[in-house]
């Protein structure tokens, strides 16, 4: 029989998704790079974050007892200020009793401003040979430093032995450096110290050569005279002790304000400063003692006994470095000083957004665990449940029953667009069918004799319906229109169900209270990779969860490749709403609004044609996470109902956006986590913790084999899965999250088929 359904005496208007297909086709590569750039963009701050931290780039290596028959004798047993003019060294020493307080290796958010705290009520001024990753991750207390008339150094940016750097890595050490000292505090600097070195008699055969490109560039290399040797936390009166030059000589003394715990030197400075003031030192920077060697004893420093000469001196000379105690310094200007904020900045970001993320990824790894074991415990109590006296005769604890059996005919409705391929083989499998049913062919205005070859069947039992194309919702509500029966089953025409899938899908229609029913969908073409790969995610990541959501009363979406619904209460909602990509998801939860349960028959098997290439799967997974959220925002309401409506607002629906949506929006951000722990911090520690989750997937998915008597063999595919399949899932759901939020509209979009799934007797067993 066929009939042809009218247009109700005037033209169909397009609907709004049809309305907003060719805008939205024009936006999907755009949104497609935005949400790779998101991705690269966040890859690149944990980089420069790793970077920062020394995880990336480090070269723990130190050079030590190499000869140094190459260095000149003048320069071992010369002074520890370096300087280079035009290629000839040179070395001077600090005038006799004046100290140069050098500290190294800062700055530090708690040590720097505690010694910057000690040297202001001394009326004292040092010198701060920094570490560039330290110095763009505490800007605020560089600029401090300089403003209170101290002077900076260059430490190099991560703190490497420059012995066995390559020269682009030595340029590309000092440059970074460079650059935030440009951003943190708007300067630059002419000294230079090299990270393990101490006095000038340790220069190498080695360090040489690392010294004079350095020396070539404009440096003074700054040694020490002097070492505390704070950072062994000797106490108190051995660093002071350690620090005093002999016979009243002047020196440049090396102390520490990171590195570890500094409270020893803090206690220690203080002293020490009075110590040898007492003693008739003067305190003054590297150029101060440079200023002074040249003659120039203006402003270089605070003389013991006259602290408001010091004082004008440091406020004399202020942040631009204009006063002889700072004359190293240069106000920073041009591409430098905009590349160092730029820099700066950037760090501050990765500063917060790496660690906001480790512990968002943290509660989402958490809540992910707690998931699987949710979805066990509940799928199995679900299954002892549904599977209750199955196959025993009804013995030991009596038979699960949902009431009465349901014989009654029903109404199957296929709706169809173009679908030669597959309409076939899902009529024939329909025929089979233990329970009386009447099939509804809803031809969506297919142009490949879809409804001739449904026609030319010659079934009895079979209406063809044409209609104008219109979409798939709209062709299912006409199906809901023209069924004879109050239970409706709906499939996809590219679907094969199994003889008894009917009957088992709509016994539990003998409780009263459920509105629709869930049937399990197969993936048929399983024989390919992508095949298996669906073929795993059906039942573990659809089946399983439906279990769960099944026994919270909670289930978000009945499969359009099998489901079944009181005809009443599709009715009842408006029918399928064309509001969203996702009509079956839309249904679910308007049934749940409605007062009606929804369940999981797992008997009820069909076997769908899954998309055979990835450009068909992507299409198809973008559809399907849009047309979700898109469903959720629509039913937002239902978070502040009450009643059955409520329910699912405060069951269903964060459990979904928890799992579904944000879980997977985050889940590469755990990848790239673990790829970078991998190659940057521990590989064996981060395999092992890849290895672990697997484990706890692998489990969870031989459960689900189990559950549903499917062939273990396919979860061999289950590591490359996790490798390959699931990151395009993730960039999918990516995809559909930029979508949303750039207000972006998709159309329903039609697979092509093979036909190649066929009667399913003693498939997957």
């Amino acid at each position: 029989m066929t009939t042809t359904t009218p247009a109700r005496g005037r033209r169909r208007a397009p609907s709004r998704m049809e309305r907003a297909a060719g805008r939205a086709a024009a936006f999907q590569k755009p949104r497609v790079i935005l949400a790779l750039l998101l991705l690269l963009a966040l890859t690149s701050v944990m980089l420069l974050d790793g970077y920062l931290r020394s995880e990336i780039g480090n070269d723990a290596r130190v050079r030590d007892g190499a000869a140094y028959d190459k260095v000149p004798s003048r320069i071992l047993d010369g002074g520890p200020l370096l300087t280079f003019d035009h290629g000839t060294a040179t070395t001077q020493s600090v005038p006799d009793r004046t100290i140069v307080l050098t500290f190294d290796d800062g700055p530090t958010a708690t040590w720097t401003p505690q010694v910057l705290k000690v040297l202001e009520e001394n009326d004292v001024d040092a010198t701060f040979f920094m570490v560039g990753s330290m110095i763009s991750r505490y800007p605020g207390v560089v600029k401090s430093l300089v403003k209170q008339g101290n002077e900076v150094g260059i430490h190099t940016f991560t703190h490497v032995d420059l012995s066995y750097q390559s020269a682009a890595r030595l340029q590309r050490e000092l440059k970074q450096t460079q650059l935030a000292l440009a951003g943190a505090a708007g300067v630059t600097t002419t000294l230079f110290r090299a990270p393990y070195s101490s006095e000038i008699d340790a220069v190498d055969n080695y360090s040489w050569p690392v010294y004079q490109e350095i020396g070539d560039l404009g440096y003074t290399s700054v040694f020490v005279d002097t070492d505390s040797d704070d950072w062994k936390k000797p106490g108190v009166s051995k660093i002071v002790r350690w620090a005093t030059p002999k016979k009243n000589k002047g020196a440049i003394v090396l102390m520490h304000d990171a590195g570890g715990d500094r409270s020893q030197t803090i206690s220690a400075l203080g002293t020490y400063i009075k110590k040898m003031k007492a003693k008739g030192y003067t305190f003054t920077t590297v150029s101060g003692a440079q200023a002074m060697l040249n003659g120039n004893r203006s402003g270089v420093g605070r003389q013991s006994g006259s602290a408001g000469a010091g004082a004008g001196a440091s406020a004399g000379a202020g942040i631009g470095g204009t006063g002889a105690a700072q004359a190293a310094q240069h106000q920073a200007a041009g591409t430098t000083l905009y590349e160092g904020r730029a820099l700066v900045y950037a760090v501050a970001v990765a500063e917060w957004v790496v660690p906001a993320l480790s512990w968002f990824l943290l509660v989402v790894g958490i809540a992910v665990m707690g998931r699987f074991g949710m979805m066990l415990v509940l799928a199995r109590r679900h299954h002892r449940q549904r599977n209750r006296g199955r196959g025993k005769g009804g013995r030991g604890g009596g038979r699960f029953s949902w009431g009465p059996a349901v014989t009654r005919p029903v109404s199957v409705i296929v709706p169809a667009y173009n679908e030669k391929e597959c309409i076939a083989n899902t009529l024939r499998s329909l025929a089979k069918s233990t329970h009386p049913i009447e099939i509804v062919v809803v031809d969506d205005g297919s142009d490949d004799n879809t409804s001739e070859i449904a026609e030319s069947l010659g079934m009895p039992n079979v209406r063809v319906v044409r209609q104008e194309n219109a979409g798939k919702p709209a062709a299912l509500n006409n199906g809901v229109r023209n069924a004879r029966h109050d239970i409706v089953v709906m499939m996809d025409g590219d679907t094969v169900f199994e003889p008894d899938a009917v009957h088992q899908l709509v016994q539990p229609f003998a409780d009263p209270e459920i509105g629709a029913v869930a049937g399990n969908a197969k993936v048929g073409n399983r024989t390919t990779l992508i095949g298996a790969w669906q073929h795993i995610e059906y039942v573990m990541g659809f089946n399983l969860d439906r279990r769960m959501y099944d026994l919270l009363r909670c289930m978000p979406t009945i499969p359009g490749a099998i489901g079944a619904f009181r005809r009443d209460a599709v009715l009842g909602v408006g029918g399928m709403s064309e509001d969203t990509l996702a009509e079956d998801t839309d249904i679910t939860i308007a049934l749940h609004r409605a007062g009606w349960r929804v369940v999981y028959q797992e008997h009820a098997r069909a076997w769908t044609e899954a998309p055979g290439s990835l450009r068909q799967l992507w299409s198809q997974r973008y559809r399907w996470s849009y047309g979700t959220m898109q469903a959720l925002w629509k039913h937002r309401q239902s978070l502040t109902d009450k009643g059955p409506s409520g329910r699912f607002g405060r069951v269903g629906m964060p459990l979904v956006v928890l799992f579904q949506i944000v879980t997977p929006v985050f889940a590469p951000l755990i990848d790239v986590f673990t790829g970078y722990s991998m190659i940057f911090v521990d590989f064996r520690a981060a395999l092992l913790a890849w290895l672990a989750v697997l484990a706890v997937q692998l489990v969870c998915a031989a459960y689900a084999f189990r559950l549903d008597r499917e062939k273990y063999r396919y979860l061999a595919m289950l590591p490359l899965q996790q490798l390959a399949y699931r990151q395009m899932m993730y960039l999918v759901l990516i995809h559909s999250c930029v979508t949303a939020l750039t207000g972006g509209r998709l159309r329903w979009q039609k697979l092509k088929r093979t036909g190649e799934v066929g009667t399913p007797a003693g498939a997957g067993r």
